[in-house]
């Protein structure tokens, strides 16, 4: 594989001029910034956020849609993959990304985090959800939290490629 790609997940739901909205467009231009690939679910809130901040810096966003129409991405995704197959392309999202950057959330992006910790992927939590569990789960092994969108890329991008 050539180039890096960094996958970024959290709610469709979420505002524009929200908070979690504006760290989201932060990241996508710090990973354009570093010639990373962005790669997310496509749709709106965080994903499209996140997508506007990678092109506008001149990077490429791949938006895996959940529906069998290239059409449901937003217009910030560089490269659209239509899967057909609703919420498991969740495992695609996070397959993709050598580190995923989960900022804020809902009951999806948890989603996510578990599958991307199920197949060994670094998480970076940007004011996301927080993890624990008994035994080997204690501390949530692999997820990482970050304060600002410049600390999450740093900290995936400091891991190599699966």
């Amino acid at each position: 594989m050539s180039g890096r790609q960094v996958a970024v997940v959290g709610a469709a739901g979420c505002e524009p001029d929200s908070v979690a909205a504006q760290m989201a467009e932060e990241v996508g231009r710090h990973l354009a910034g570093a010639g990373v690939t962005l790669v997310c679910g496509g749709l709106t809130g965080v994903m499209e956020a996140a997508c506007r901040g990678a092109k506008e810096a001149g990077g490429s966003a791949i938006g895996i849609v959940p529906g069998s129409e290239m059409s449901e991405a937003n217009p910030f995704c560089t490269h659209v993959v239509a899967t057909g197959i609703g919420h498991a392309r969740n495992l695609a999202v996070v397959s993709s990304g050598q580190a995923v950057i989960a900022i804020g959330g809902e009951w999806g992006t948890l989603s996510e985090i578990g599958l991307a910790r199920a197949i060994g992927r670094p998480v970076i939590a940007l004011r996301s959800w927080t993890v624990s569990g008994r035994g080997s789960m204690e501390d949530a092994p692999g997820v990482r939290a970050a304060e600002t969108a410049r600390e999450a890329v740093d900290l995936a991008l400091a891991h190599e490629a699966p």
